[in-house]
């Protein structure tokens, strides 16, 4: 809800995404103060003289108090006591104690619509500072990427499962190296704080890594050993059990139709080549996730494959391939976008996000990170 009211038309769309309102839902809640009304007086003419229809004028206010604005809730509350007064004028009731009653009580539910109002614009002031600060929070942990980064067409997207919500433990990033452009998308176990935390440790290790290290393998063991550093600094369960499920990937600065592609324990990235195919870049040899060395730790090994022009590559974590419909079917990406074609790194993500969408019936469980990264032909 904005503070000048939620129906606004301007911020009907976006206001319906938060709520869980379709447009056209949201559109007839927003009439729903002028259907009572007309529906009040409709009752009045259309019925015995002993039946009011105060309840219908009562209703719209009430209605409209965290719908409209502070004057547009006024004005439904004047237009109820009006017709109220009206109805009982036509009726030749005016001097009834019933008439009195019932006018009075409009009145009354008239002034209490306004001071639901007050409370309802403070209560949106107060989160939509909330969201600014989330959203600040958000762009200093989870930059948006520049379009273009050494040559390749780069596009991310950080989409909450929760309303409102603007970051949480999944990350990316994008860094360009002496040693060529490197991405890294993750999944952080846990919620709340602690994995934010959890994500600014594994993102700061990560951009650090990535200029001083030569290979994917030791920029996976500097986080390795970042997350056991913050897992001794925790207390309780974190301190044993934390760990992140991450993928690592470069484009080579000296072989652009290289690619190469570290996996600890994160969801295959996809390839998707110009003519439409697309190769799932499933780990040979598959590890744990970054954290869990202390459990069992083998030697990283980086797995190569070809990116050729007009390839795009997709990373994303687990809030895609978990995304269930009514049924407890599993969103498959290699499936859905086996065969299409996409102008772009954002054009991919904006179609991924609404197959999501569609898949689910807009009920996610869980946060989304998506990076892609294209490389333009010639």
């Amino acid at each position: 809800m904005g503070r000048g009211g939620a129906c606004v038309p301007g911020d009907r769309e976006r206001q319906a995404r938060r709520d869980g309102l379709s447009p056209i839902s949201r559109r007839l809640v927003c009439w729903l103060p002028a259907m009572l009304l007309i529906g009040g007086l409709a009752f009045d003419l259309l019925t015995p003289a002993r039946y009011t229809a105060a309840p219908f004028f009562s209703a719209a206010p009430l209605v409209a108090a965290p719908l409209y604005s502070l004057r547009n809730t006024a004005l439904v509350s004047v237009l109820s006591v009006l017709a109220e007064l009206g109805v009982v004028a036509v009726h030749g009731r005016a001097g009834g104690y019933e008439s009195y009653t019932e006018a009075v009580t409009v009145l009354v539910v008239a002034f209490l619509a306004l001071g639901i109002n007050r409370a309802v614009r403070m209560t949106d002031a107060r989160l939509a500072s909330v969201r600014d600060v989330a959203e600040v929070a958000q762009r200093a942990v989870l930059p948006l990427p520049p379009d273009r980064i050494s040559g390749l067409d780069v596009a991310a997207r950080y989409e909450a499962a929760q309303a409102d919500a603007r970051i949480g433990g999944d990350l990316y990033a994008v860094q360009d190296t002496p040693h060529g452009v490197r991405l890294i998308v993750g999944d952080v176990r846990g919620k709340g704080l602690e994995a934010v935390e959890a994500a600014v440790i594994v993102i700061g290790a990560f951009r650090e890594a990535a200029e001083q290290e030569a290979t994917l393998e030791a920029v996976a063991g500097r986080l390795e050993r970042a997350l056991q550093r913050e897992g001794r600094r925790r207390e309780g369960l974190d301190q044993f059990e934390g760990f992140t499920t991450a993928v690592l990937a470069e484009v080579p600065s000296e072989e652009r139709g290289v690619l190469r592609v570290l996996n600890r324990g994160h969801p295959a990235p996809l390839l998707l080549c110009a003519d439409g195919t697309l190769r799932e870049l499933e780990p040979r040899i598959p590890a744990l996730p970054l954290g869990l060395s202390e459990v069992a730790g083998w030697p990283d090994r980086a797995d190569q494959a070809d990116f050729p022009p007009g390839a795009m590559l997709l990373l994303f974590t687990d809030g895609v391939t978990e995304a269930r419909d009514s049924g407890g079917v599993f969103y498959q990406p290699a499936v859905r976008l086996a065969g299409r074609a996409f102008s772009g790194p954002d054009e991919l993500l904006d179609a991924l996000i609404d197959d999501v969408a569609r898949h689910t019936g807009g009920e996610t469980a869980d946060d989304m990170a998506l990076l892609a990264v294209r490389r333009p032909e010639g």
